[in-house]
This record gives structure tokens, sequence and C-alpha cells, in this order.
């Protein structure tokens, strides 16, 4: 029986024998994936941990808040409280960023997150998941603003999710490839189960919200009509959709075998540049896709490359199979041409 590597092991040798990461990072993957094993808790009890539905709240962006969103939002803050390698906090649930107290000498690391993805789902027992990111705070002034989380995706250090679902998953990159870990509850540890995945260049899949297709901009339709004209039309094969509304869960359904995720632009908020939040949800999502060989744009250019201008900036998203986001990315340049 093959020796079991848990995750503590697989940053210990990211950091001792490869030299790629810093003690001081691995302790924060650490934190955040305890955090997300509390996390894991709390949704699994379910109606029975008086969990479910609204908090009656809004949070930055207007949306009604979820109980388990400001629960997630505030095991995590917790967990990272005192850890003297970070210096600050920003979540998707927050109107600011959360600067961890003095009590230390400061960190040098920033953490972002989405503590509960997919929030919708949670009602009806869907997959759902944290997604975070890490960047090294830049400069040398002291104290930490806003400003300090405005770096292109292109500057993660290391980035990942937790899907909570049949099984609890961490996904995980440090910019040398994908890994995948599962919690083994009865020793509650989590257990490298897959490294160095990869997203196959071609795919059949295809995951959009088909009920704001006639929001979308010309580009959008034509690859969405050639998808669904299948063997008959110009792709020459025929194509399955899929949508989970939780962006967790599509994307590792990605990861594991495939497929394009998009969320584009649309008329009904035109003058926002898309739906996802670019710190929170498309960067460290983009960070994974690409270490696993996939692509991400916004439709136009690569999402990591963008410079955010604001903390709760939005933007579309095409990412997954290579060769597909290729073609969405060169029917919005034809488009605009």
């Amino acid at each position: 029986m093959p020796k079991k590597i848990s995750l503590t092991q697989y940053l210990v040798e990211q950091q001792r024998e490869h030299g790629r990461i810093p003690s001081q990072l691995r302790l924060l993957i650490e934190v955040v994936a305890r955090a997300c094993k509390h996390i894991a808790i709390a949704v699994n009890k379910g109606a029975l941990g008086d969990v479910m539905g609204s908090a009656g709240s809004e949070n930055v962006q207007g949306e009604v808040q979820k109980k388990l969103d400001i629960i997630s939002n505030e095991v995590l803050i917790e967990a990272n409280e005192w850890g003297g390698h970070l210096a600050a906090m920003a979540s998707e649930e927050m109107d600011t960023i959360h600067v961890v107290p003095n009590r230390y000498p400061q960190g040098e690391y920033l953490l972002l997150f989405d503590p509960l993805d997919g929030s919708s789902n949670i009602d009806v027992n869907v997959s759902i998941g944290t997604i975070f990111s890490v960047l090294k705070k830049v400069g040398h002034h002291h104290g930490v603003d806003e400003s300090d989380f405005l770096q292109a995706g292109k500057n993660q250090v290391a980035a990942g999710y937790c899907i909570y679902g049949s099984q609890t998953m961490l996904v995980l990159t440090v910019g040398d490839g994908v890994a995948m870990f599962t919690l083994d509850r009865e020793m509650g540890s989590w257990v490298l189960t897959s490294e160095n995945v990869q997203i196959p260049a071609d795919t059949k899949e295809f995951a959009i919200n088909m009920s704001n297709q006639r929001h979308w901009a010309p580009p959008v339709t034509r690859y969405i009509d050639e998808c669904l004209q299948g063997k008959d039309g110009p792709r020459g094969k025929d194509f399955n959709m899929r949508w989970v509304a939780s962006m967790v869960a599509d994307v590792h359904r990605i990861l594991s075998r495939g497929g394009v995720f998009m969320y584009p632009w649309d008329k009904r908020e035109p003058e926002k540049a898309g739906k996802l939040r670019l710190l929170y949800e498309a960067n460290p999502m983009s960070f994974l896709v690409e270490q696993a060989g996939g692509m991400a744009t916004n439709g136009r250019q690569r999402i990591m490359d963008l410079q955010p201008t604001r903390l709760h900036e939005r933007v579309a998203v095409f990412l997954g199979s290579k060769n597909e986001v290729e073609r969405a990315t060169a029917y919005h340049a034809e488009s605009d041409a």
C-alpha cells in the first residue's frame, strides 16, 4: 500500500527539498487548510447546526448573505488573526481589508478569499467551497492598506480552493503544478490523492448559464451556437453542457476531466466588466488552471495580467481546456476588429 503523504509533508518537501516556498508561506497555507476543516464541519452539520438560510444582511456587493457566508468568513479571520506571517486579509464578504493586529513583527503576506463560493447552493446540498489567494506584500512601507492588494494575478505565490462535496478536498498550487488533497475524516488530516494535475487541451463539455443567452455579446453567442450544432456544425463533434452555479464545483470538474467554464460580460449590467470578482475568484482559479496546463482570459486578455483598480473589481471569465479558451478569445478579437 503506497505511503500516505499529508499536506504538511508535501509543503515541507516543497520548502526544504525544492526551495519553492519559505516557511512563513507554508505556515499560512496550513492555517488556511485548518480553517477549511472547521468550515467543512459547519457545512456538514447543515440544518442540525442552525447554519442554513439567510442571515438577513447584505455584503458589499449588495448580495444577500447566507448564515454560512458569515460563519465561514469569521472562521478564516479568526484562524489567521495572530499569525506573524500575515499582514492583512481581504474577503469578498467585507467592505474593506482586515489588518492583522500588530502583535508580532509585521507579516510578509496578504490573504484574499471568498469564504463560501456558491452559497446559493447551500440549502439544496450541492457542492460549495472556499477560494483563497496569497500575495506577497510589496514595498517596504510600514502598515498596509488596500493598494497593497491591487496586484496582478501573476504575482500570486499560492492559490487554491476547498470543495465541500461528497468528499472534502483541498486543491492547491504554489507555482509548480496542482496538487489535490482529500480530508481523511477519521484521522483529521489532508492526504495527497493527486498531483501534477493536467487539463486536457480539447474537450466536449462547456459550462455556462444558458438562461442569460439573450444578454450575451455576439462572440459568446457564436461560440455556444457552434457547440450546440454538434456533429452537424462547424465543430464536427457533440458537446455536453454542465452548470452547477458554484464556480468551485465547475472548476473542480474541469481540473478533474477537462472542459471550459464561461461567465461572460452581458447586457444586464453593461457598466460592469463581468460578474465574478477578479481578486477573490478569477485570479486564484486562473492560477490553478494555468498551472494545470489550461488557459484563462477575460475574452480578450490573460486574466492574471489584468491590473486591479478596486478591491471588489469584477471581470468576465473564460477558463479551462486551452484550445476552447483560445477559440472563444479569438472570436472576441474578430468581433472587436
